[in-house]
Protein backbone atom coordinates (compact mmCIF):
# COMPACT_ATOMS: atom_id res chain seq x y z
CA UNK A 1 0.00 0.00 0.00
CA UNK A 2 2.82 2.39 0.93
CA UNK A 3 6.39 1.59 -0.02
CA UNK A 4 9.61 3.46 0.70
CA UNK A 5 12.64 2.32 -1.28
CA UNK A 6 16.09 3.61 -0.29
CA UNK A 7 14.51 6.89 0.75
CA UNK A 8 16.52 9.82 1.99
CA UNK A 9 15.40 13.27 3.05
CA UNK A 10 17.59 16.33 3.47
CA UNK A 11 16.85 19.98 4.15
CA UNK A 12 18.96 23.00 4.87
CA UNK A 13 22.05 21.11 3.78
CA UNK A 14 21.61 18.42 6.44
CA UNK A 15 20.49 14.83 6.02
CA UNK A 16 17.62 13.83 8.33
CA UNK A 17 16.77 10.38 6.92
CA UNK A 18 18.97 8.05 4.89
CA UNK A 19 18.44 4.80 2.98
CA UNK A 20 14.99 4.07 4.44
CA UNK A 21 13.19 1.04 2.99
CA UNK A 22 9.79 -0.07 4.26
CA UNK A 23 6.57 -1.67 3.00
CA UNK A 24 3.30 -1.05 4.80
CA UNK A 25 1.22 -4.07 3.87
CA UNK A 26 -2.56 -4.14 4.00
CA UNK A 27 -3.80 -4.79 7.55
CA UNK A 28 -0.40 -4.38 9.21
CA UNK A 29 0.27 -2.51 12.46
CA UNK A 30 3.48 -0.56 13.01
CA UNK A 31 4.94 1.59 15.75
CA UNK A 32 7.58 4.14 14.79
CA UNK A 33 9.90 5.17 17.62
CA UNK A 34 12.98 7.27 18.08
CA UNK A 35 14.15 10.30 20.06
CA UNK A 36 12.73 13.78 19.49
CA UNK A 37 14.15 15.23 16.29
CA UNK A 38 14.98 11.81 14.83
CA UNK A 39 12.61 12.31 11.91
CA UNK A 40 9.41 10.47 12.89
CA UNK A 41 7.09 13.24 11.72
CA UNK A 42 9.12 13.68 8.54
CA UNK A 43 8.81 9.99 7.77
CA UNK A 44 5.05 10.08 8.27
CA UNK A 45 4.84 13.05 5.90
CA UNK A 46 6.79 11.08 3.31
CA UNK A 47 4.26 8.24 3.75
CA UNK A 48 1.33 10.39 2.68
CA UNK A 49 2.99 12.57 0.06
CA UNK A 50 3.25 15.78 2.06
CA UNK A 51 7.02 15.67 1.43
CA UNK A 52 8.92 14.45 -1.62
CA UNK A 53 12.05 12.41 -0.84
CA UNK A 54 15.38 13.90 -1.84
CA UNK A 55 16.63 10.38 -2.61
CA UNK A 56 14.95 7.08 -3.40
CA UNK A 57 11.29 6.43 -4.14
CA UNK A 58 8.01 6.62 -2.26
CA UNK A 59 5.10 4.74 -3.81
CA UNK A 60 1.57 5.34 -2.62
CA UNK A 61 -0.74 2.57 -3.81
CA UNK A 62 1.80 1.69 -6.53
CA UNK A 63 2.16 5.28 -7.82
CA UNK A 64 5.49 7.08 -7.40
CA UNK A 65 4.86 10.39 -5.62
CA UNK A 66 7.13 12.17 -8.10
CA UNK A 67 4.77 11.21 -10.92
CA UNK A 68 1.61 12.46 -9.20
CA UNK A 69 -0.07 15.72 -10.18
CA UNK A 70 -1.73 17.82 -7.49
CA UNK A 71 -5.17 16.30 -8.13
CA UNK A 72 -3.65 12.80 -8.03
CA UNK A 73 -2.09 13.52 -4.64
CA UNK A 74 -5.44 14.76 -3.33
CA UNK A 75 -7.14 11.55 -4.45
CA UNK A 76 -4.42 9.36 -2.93
CA UNK A 77 -4.67 11.21 0.39
CA UNK A 78 -8.33 10.26 0.64
CA UNK A 79 -7.06 6.73 1.20
CA UNK A 80 -4.75 7.84 4.03
CA UNK A 81 -6.13 9.25 7.29
CA UNK A 82 -3.69 11.32 9.34
CA UNK A 83 -3.93 12.16 13.04
CA UNK A 84 -1.60 15.13 13.49
CA UNK A 85 0.27 15.79 16.68
CA UNK A 86 -1.09 19.32 17.08
CA UNK A 87 -4.78 18.47 16.37
CA UNK A 88 -5.72 21.66 14.52
CA UNK A 89 -9.46 22.40 14.24
CA UNK A 90 -11.63 25.25 12.96
CA UNK A 91 -12.77 26.84 16.19
CA UNK A 92 -15.93 28.37 14.68
CA UNK A 93 -17.24 24.92 13.70
CA UNK A 94 -18.74 22.36 16.08
CA UNK A 95 -16.99 19.07 16.81
CA UNK A 96 -19.38 17.26 14.46
CA UNK A 97 -18.69 19.74 11.64
CA UNK A 98 -14.93 19.48 12.19
CA UNK A 99 -15.15 15.70 11.96
CA UNK A 100 -17.21 16.00 8.76
CA UNK A 101 -14.84 18.57 7.20
CA UNK A 102 -13.05 16.08 4.88
CA UNK A 103 -16.48 15.12 3.48
CA UNK A 104 -17.32 18.77 2.85
CA UNK A 105 -13.99 19.47 1.14
CA UNK A 106 -14.34 16.41 -1.10
CA UNK A 107 -17.88 17.34 -2.12
CA UNK A 108 -19.49 14.44 -0.30
CA UNK A 109 -23.19 14.23 0.47
CA UNK A 110 -23.40 15.21 4.14
CA UNK A 111 -27.07 14.29 4.38
CA UNK A 112 -26.39 10.80 3.06
CA UNK A 113 -23.47 10.44 5.46
CA UNK A 114 -25.28 11.80 8.53
CA UNK A 115 -25.93 8.35 10.01
CA UNK A 116 -22.29 7.36 9.48
CA UNK A 117 -21.17 10.61 11.11
CA UNK A 118 -23.34 9.97 14.17
CA UNK A 119 -22.07 6.41 14.43
CA UNK A 120 -18.46 7.56 14.16
CA UNK A 121 -18.96 10.29 16.77
CA UNK A 122 -20.46 7.70 19.10
CA UNK A 123 -17.60 5.27 18.38
CA UNK A 124 -15.03 7.77 19.67
CA UNK A 125 -17.23 8.60 22.66
CA UNK A 126 -18.10 12.18 21.67
CA UNK A 127 -21.85 11.99 21.14
CA UNK A 128 -22.45 14.36 24.05
CA UNK A 129 -19.80 16.77 22.72
CA UNK A 130 -20.90 16.81 19.07
CA UNK A 131 -22.28 20.36 19.33
CA UNK A 132 -19.41 21.70 21.42
CA UNK A 133 -16.63 23.82 19.93
CA UNK A 134 -12.94 22.84 19.85
CA UNK A 135 -11.79 25.32 22.56
CA UNK A 136 -14.22 23.60 24.95
CA UNK A 137 -12.65 20.15 24.51
CA UNK A 138 -10.13 18.45 26.78
CA UNK A 139 -6.90 17.09 25.33
CA UNK A 140 -8.30 13.56 25.15
CA UNK A 141 -11.50 14.74 23.48
CA UNK A 142 -9.48 16.64 20.87
CA UNK A 143 -7.43 13.54 20.09
CA UNK A 144 -10.56 11.42 19.70
CA UNK A 145 -12.13 14.04 17.45
CA UNK A 146 -8.94 14.09 15.38
CA UNK A 147 -9.08 10.31 15.01
CA UNK A 148 -12.74 10.46 13.94
CA UNK A 149 -11.90 13.14 11.35
CA UNK A 150 -9.03 11.01 10.05
CA UNK A 151 -11.28 8.00 9.41
CA UNK A 152 -14.47 9.74 8.18
CA UNK A 153 -13.50 8.98 4.56
CA UNK A 154 -12.91 5.30 5.42
CA UNK A 155 -9.21 5.35 4.48
CA UNK A 156 -7.13 2.23 3.94
CA UNK A 157 -4.23 3.55 6.05
CA UNK A 158 -4.19 5.56 9.30
CA UNK A 159 -1.01 7.39 10.29
CA UNK A 160 -0.97 8.84 13.81
CA UNK A 161 1.75 11.23 15.01
CA UNK A 162 2.16 11.01 18.81
CA UNK A 163 -1.62 10.60 19.31
CA UNK A 164 -1.21 10.01 23.05
CA UNK A 165 1.47 12.61 23.70
CA UNK A 166 -0.79 15.08 25.53
CA UNK A 167 -3.20 12.78 27.35
CA UNK A 168 -3.09 10.72 30.53
CA UNK A 169 -2.53 6.96 30.62
CA UNK A 170 -6.21 6.03 30.79
CA UNK A 171 -7.01 8.14 27.73
CA UNK A 172 -3.97 6.83 25.86
CA UNK A 173 -5.29 3.31 26.44
CA UNK A 174 -8.68 4.31 25.08
CA UNK A 175 -7.12 5.80 21.95
CA UNK A 176 -5.00 2.69 21.52
CA UNK A 177 -8.09 0.47 21.72
CA UNK A 178 -9.74 2.51 18.96
CA UNK A 179 -6.68 2.11 16.72
CA UNK A 180 -6.49 -1.62 17.44
CA UNK A 181 -10.17 -1.92 16.56
CA UNK A 182 -9.51 -0.15 13.25
CA UNK A 183 -6.70 -2.60 12.55
CA UNK A 184 -9.00 -5.53 13.22
CA UNK A 185 -11.33 -4.02 10.61
CA UNK A 186 -8.49 -4.39 8.10
CA UNK A 187 -6.96 -0.92 8.27
CA UNK A 188 -3.20 -0.44 8.08
CA UNK A 189 -1.92 1.48 11.10
CA UNK A 190 1.33 3.31 11.83
CA UNK A 191 1.75 5.17 15.12
CA UNK A 192 4.74 7.42 15.75
CA UNK A 193 5.41 7.51 19.49
CA UNK A 194 8.12 7.71 22.11
CA UNK A 195 5.90 5.95 24.68
CA UNK A 196 7.38 2.48 25.16
CA UNK A 197 4.76 1.61 27.79
CA UNK A 198 2.07 2.17 25.17
CA UNK A 199 3.87 -0.18 22.78
CA UNK A 200 4.13 -2.88 25.46
CA UNK A 201 0.41 -2.51 26.21
CA UNK A 202 -0.45 -2.80 22.51
CA UNK A 203 1.43 -6.06 22.12
CA UNK A 204 -1.15 -7.74 24.34
CA UNK A 205 -3.83 -6.97 21.77
CA UNK A 206 -2.23 -6.81 18.34
CA UNK A 207 0.73 -8.18 16.42
CA UNK A 208 2.70 -5.00 15.92
CA UNK A 209 6.04 -4.40 14.27
CA UNK A 210 8.18 -1.87 16.14
CA UNK A 211 10.53 0.31 14.10
CA UNK A 212 13.10 2.77 15.40
CA UNK A 213 14.79 5.68 13.65
CA UNK A 214 18.39 5.89 14.82
CA UNK A 215 21.29 7.74 13.19
CA UNK A 216 19.04 8.66 10.23
CA UNK A 217 18.24 5.02 9.45
CA UNK A 218 15.31 2.74 10.14
CA UNK A 219 15.85 -0.31 12.32
CA UNK A 220 13.67 -3.13 13.60
CA UNK A 221 13.46 -2.60 17.36
CA UNK A 222 14.44 -5.34 19.76
CA UNK A 223 12.06 -7.81 21.38
CA UNK A 224 12.72 -6.25 24.80
CA UNK A 225 10.20 -3.47 24.20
Amino acid sequence: MIELENVGYSYGGGELLSDISLKLQSGSFHFLTGPSGAGKTTMLKLCYGALIPTAGHVRLFEADVRDLERDDVAMVRRRVGVVHQDCQFLDHLTVADNIALPLMVSGGDLLAESANLKELTNWVGLTNRANAYPPELSGGERQRAALARAVIMSPDVILADEPTGNVDWEMSQRLLRLLVELNRMGKTIMIATHDLALIRAAKAHVQARVLRISNRRLQLAGADL
